[in-house]
């Protein structure tokens, strides 16, 4: 069987345009909204098939979730995708009050979360959007690891009711999921079984995690692979059992260290079965570089999750 890491790979914001216009054509009430990143977004096909149900605010982030968060009140179902950087930052209030606490129906999508925006240094990297929105009631967090999981979470996204949040990668992946994959809200799942440790991933680092498995069985060490595409709602039960029958756990995310797959998981374990635990993710304002780079040094290799692993059997 080949390895994830020599297998062909994919940029999600494929999967979200070809997803999003088979959804608008199904369904009158499906729209999409931009913030003069029509380009980024890779919407221009959509915009030629649906020219009226595009809206482009121009640069300005707070009027279009304010605006998503009027079309939803009038019976559209918005998707809104800009990069997530500017999306979760510059609209933070507009996300807390016109679309969680009001509770309308609008899907937000991050586009080219994390460090996909490496070169372009600490203004763009978008590491911090999770922990944000962690911390705000009534917001649905999804982080997708390959297309066949974004184009799923998207399909979930439409026909359910409520605040959405969708991380969108552009960093190429591999595809890890079958074609028929289902998502479902609030549950990991085990991509390889094992005994001795876990590791629990999603987005971009995920495909890495079971790479790391690999060279893990290598040396006899059986880790299992937990999927974890919602940070919100956790899937507690897994967390749990993870920690009780296995010798510990590593988190492993495209995102800041403090508050995001790591730090829930982390509150999960402190109040219901505590346990060894490596949190990998970002520390700093990471500098600038490629988001392979990037992840590589922040010990998201394969090399580098599967060592942390090594540490807590030692």
């Amino acid at each position: 069987m080949t390895s994830l890491a020599e297998q062909p790979r994919y940029d999600c914001r494929n999967a979200y345009v070809k997803t999003l216009a088979d959804l608008a054509h199904n369904d009158h009430r499906i729209v999409g909204v931009v913030n003069d990143s029509v380009g980024s977004s890779k919407l221009d096909a959509f915009k030629k098939a649906f020219p009226d149900r595009l809206i482009n605010v121009g640069i300005a982030e707070q009027d279009m979730v304010g605006v998503a968060a009027g079309l939803a009140n009038g019976g559209r179902i918005p998707f809104v995708s800009a990069a997530s950087c500017f999306l979760t930052a510059r609209a933070l209030e507009q996300i807390k009050a016109d679309v969680a606490y009001s509770d309308r129906n609008v899907k937000l999508c991050g586009m080219s979360p994390g460090m996909a925006y490496g070169e372009l240094g600490p203004t763009h990297h978008s590491i911090e959007d999770i922990a944000w929105l962690r911390a705000i009631d009534n917001m649905v967090i999804v982080v997708p690891a390959d297309p066949v999981e974004t184009a799923a979470a998207m399909r979930w996204a439409a026909v359910t009711e409520g605040p959405v949040f969708i991380r969108v990668s552009r960093m190429s992946v591999p595809q890890v999921y079958p074609d028929n994959y289902e998502f479902r809200p609030g549950k990991a799942i085990t991509i390889r079984e094992g005994n001795d440790v876990t590791l629990i991933s999603n987005g971009t680092v995920l495909w890495r995690a079971l790479v790391a498995a690999e060279q893990l069985a290598a040396d006899g060490i059986q880790a299992r692979v937990l999927s974890m595409p919602t940070v919100k709602p956790l899937d507690v039960d897994a967390v749990v059992a993870a920690a009780a029958e296995t010798s510990g756990i590593v988190t492993a995310e495209e995102a800041t260290r403090a508050g995001g797959l790591g730090g829930a998981v982390a509150e999960t374990l402190a109040e219901r079965h505590p346990a060894r635990m490596k949190i990998l993710g970002v520390p700093e304002f990471a500098p600038t570089g490629s988001a392979g780079f990037l992840l590589d040094r922040y010990g998201m290799a394969p090399a580098g999750i599967a060592a942390s692993a090594r540490e807590l059997l030692t």
